[in-house]
């Protein structure tokens, strides 16, 4: 049991409050903090702090031992790598339009662009890895999201209340195959439109989002939404792509799980996020970076889905966010002072603490945690227990999916 200092990563979009205030640091911050990192990710992996101060790589510390700090299974399973990445995310603008691969797609896009000798850090590379990266964002402040293909039918009366003379044609085309083959023809003729095109469409669409917005009924949240992308990113593809996508706002607690395939973008809030450990993104849009079309469309799941909201499940003193993937689980602890609170057991775990704080009792001793702080549980930690210090006392425990 150790307590962990994690990178931050400072990002245009982020926050200048939400994860300084977190921190205890100075609020607001000379520049936007977008992601603190909790993991072992060999791009920015945490660090384990010693009793003498010192700081030792948690990446290295899982490569010299991985039996001991993973587990045998674990290790053998996971080979001998931390399968999540836990992350504090703090957006005060939009994400980019963004989908992640199959794990059966990163592998076999990651194999083919090794082979295309394409820097692992070329502007223009997808896969950085050959791994999949499921995804659950939980919400510790209302959380605005644009999150899967929207019922084509309710997109249809969407643009027919819009009124805008240019896109009359598109929603006609959606009615008369409202399906997944029908959302993926609209998509791919909005994104592969030229510059041109999109420099009169966009502002066009401007247009009708200010009289929709205004009007207060069924779809001025939606239009407001696509109002303000299109003030962000002019004359984006994404901002039309945005319409077809549902607009989600979920309050603290609450999540977000987001599969493989998922056209997803975060707008505002601030959330604690769980993935499996890769950074394999494919962008769609509302971004200067690079946009594959192609490949995007090779990995994107067109089929239209509920907002995919979960609700935590009880787990003993814990609250429980299932999700299909092996990767990872999020669990999540409310309380205060009281009897001492059992951390489950399960392999290699992180230990963050958002608001209180709580006394962790292991074997080997006791360590405060206090709001901000977290720590590492190797697969040897067992039977520790925490025990709330302050009322209003938060912590959100990762693990793998394993033997739950």
């Amino acid at each position: 049991m150790e307590l962990l200092d994690n990178p931050v990563r400072a990002y245009a979009w982020g926050s200048r409050t939400v994860i300084p205030d977190l921190l205890g640091h100075e609020v607001p911050s000379s520049h936007p903090q977008a992601e603190m990192w909790l993991g072992a990710h060999p791009a920015d992996p945490s660090r384990l702090v010693q009793a003498d101060g010192g700081r030792t790589s948690l990446l290295d510390a899982l490569g010299a031992d991985p039996k001991q700090l993973l587990g045998p299974e674990r290790s053998e399973r996971w080979d001998a790598t931390l399968p999540y990445l836990l992350k504090v995310l703090a957006a005060d603008e939009p994400l980019s339009l963004q989908a992640h691969p199959s794990l059966e797609q990163a592998r076999a896009g990651f194999a083919a662009e090794e082979a295309e000798g394409i820097a692992r850090d070329a502007a223009d590379r997808n896969y950085k890895d050959p791994n999949h990266k499921p995804e659950l964002i939980c919400a510790l402040t209302e959380l605005h999201a644009l999150a899967g293909f929207r019922d084509p039918a309710v997109t249809v009366r969407l643009l027919r209340a819009l009124e805008v003379p240019e896109l009359a044609g598109h929603a006609e085309l959606l009615a008369a195959q409202p399906d997944a083959d029908g959302l993926r023809a609209l998509f791919t003729t909005w994104i592969t439109l030229p510059q041109a095109v999109l420099d009169t469409l966009v502002p066009a669409l401007q247009e009708g989002c200010v009289r929709l917005a205004g009007s207060g009924g069924e779809f001025s949240t939606e239009a407001r939404t696509a109002l303000e992308l299109s003030e962000r990113y002019p004359g984006d593809a994404g901002v039309l792509a945005a319409l077809l996508l549902n607009r989600v706002t979920i309050e603290p607690g609450e999540a977000l799980y987001l599969p493989a395939g998922n056209l997803h973008a975060y707008l505002n809030g601030a959330g604690i996020e769980i993935m499996a450990n890769s950074d394999n993104v494919l962008r769609g849009g509302l971004t200067p970076k690079h946009v594959d079309v192609p490949e995007l469309l090779r990995v994107l799941d067109f089929h239209p889905t509920p907002p995919p909201v979960v609700i935590g499940k009880p787990d003993g003193d814990w609250v429980r966010y299932d999700t299909p993937a092996e990767e990872f689980l999020l669990r999540r602890f409310d309380g205060a002072p009281g009897s001492p609170v059992p951390v489950p057991d399960g392999g290699p775990r992180v230990l963050l603490c958002t608001a209180g704080g709580a006394r962790v009792r292991s074997l080997d001793g006791e360590l405060e945690l206090r709001r901000g702080a977290s720590l590492w549980l190797s697969a040897a930690d067992t039977d520790v227990t925490l025990e709330a210090s302050a009322e209003g006392t938060q912590l959100f425990l990762a693990s793998d999916g394993l033997g739950i």
